[in-house]
């Protein structure tokens, strides 16, 4: 009797990792020259400023799987205010960029502070849950005193 490719197989099969990894883009695809902005109007009024999305993706360098995060940026503007188009345009650069969750979280910083100079800023990745491990990394910024 011929073995029909629907029948199942042992388990000791699934162990079996595939022999392949999903290629992936480095940092050099990330692209934060897509952030723009525009004038704060209340220069010396603190507002706060929440963004906060669960659109993000990125992929796990070690594995080659998605990573996906919610996404909250914190910060209270000195001059400049992030417009939302541009960010969703910044954080779609990072589809297919193979980064680590703790180095994404620093980076995500670091390119916004670059952008709009803010007083200061927090950023929060959460990430979906992945082999039963929950990581939600911040890192935050805080203009210096002049």
């Amino acid at each position: 009797m011929k073995k029909s490719s629907s029948q199942s197989k042992p388990v000791s099969e699934f162990a079996v990792k595939p022999d392949f990894k999903i290629q992936w883009q480095g940092n050099e695809a990330i692209q934060p020259q897509l952030l723009e902005t525009f004038d704060y109007e209340y220069p010396g009024k603190d507002t706060e400023i929440v963004i906060d999305t669960d659109e993000f993706t990125s992929v796990c360098p070690w594995s080659g799987l998605p990573d996906f995060a919610n996404i909250t940026v914190e910060y209270v503007p000195a001059r400049k205010i992030i417009e939302l188009r541009s960010f969703k345009y910044y954080l779609y650069s990072y589809r297919n960029v193979g980064i680590f969750q703790e180095h994404l979280t620093r980076r995500l910083l670091d390119d916004l502070v670059r952008s709009c100079s803010p007083k200061r800023m927090t950023v929060t990745t959460d990430y979906n849950i992945r082999g039963g491990m929950h990581t939600v990394c911040k890192a935050a910024y805080v203009k210096p005193k002049k």
